[in-house]
């Protein structure tokens, strides 16, 4: 990625005037959280990834959680009160949310659906979450990300 090269992401962030710092990987050493995290030098426990999933009601619903941690479809979907949840099947990923497996940010999908934490949110100093394309992370306040999305925070893990 060219060092003048923004994301939807970067250019939400810098009208919200929220500041954040860019972080780029390489996607042949790996997507999935611990291997970005590792990439990155950073803790995974304040790497987070970004899942959809569908409520019972047909609802989308957004979770952000620690890199190395396991959704608890059981704990989300009473974290957004539904009777249940299902991760979204990756073929719906891209048109409902605007972002491919991988490159998944809670922030500037096409709409913006109940998007829920982890609790650990409240307690780290910075968080990073996808830029909205593979390769390339975003580091902020984990308040500010919140508050920009609307978001609240559960215990959502295994």
């Amino acid at each position: 990625m060219a060092k003048n090269e923004k994301t939807n992401v970067m250019r939400i962030l810098e009208q919200k005037n929220i500041s954040y710092t860019a972080h780029t990987y390489d996607p042949e050493c790996g997507t999935d959280g611990m291997s970005v995290a590792k990439q990155l030098g950073q803790d995974p426990e304040c790497v987070f990834k970004t899942l959809v999933a569908r409520g019972a009601s047909g609802g989308l619903y957004v979770f952000d959680i620690p890199a190395g941690d396991s959704l608890d479809l059981k704990k989300a979907a009473k974290a957004v009160g539904e009777k249940s949840a299902a991760m979204l099947p990756q073929k719906e990923l891209l048109p409902l949310t605007g972002y491919v497996h991988g490159g998944c940010s809670p922030v500037g999908m096409k709409k913006q659906y109940p998007t829920v934490f982890h609790e650990t949110a409240e307690i780290i100093d910075r968080i990073m979450v996808s830029a909205g394309k593979i390769g390339v992370q975003v580091e902020l306040s984990p308040s500010a990300l919140i508050e920009l999305v609307g978001g609240t925070t559960a215990d959502l893990t295994v």
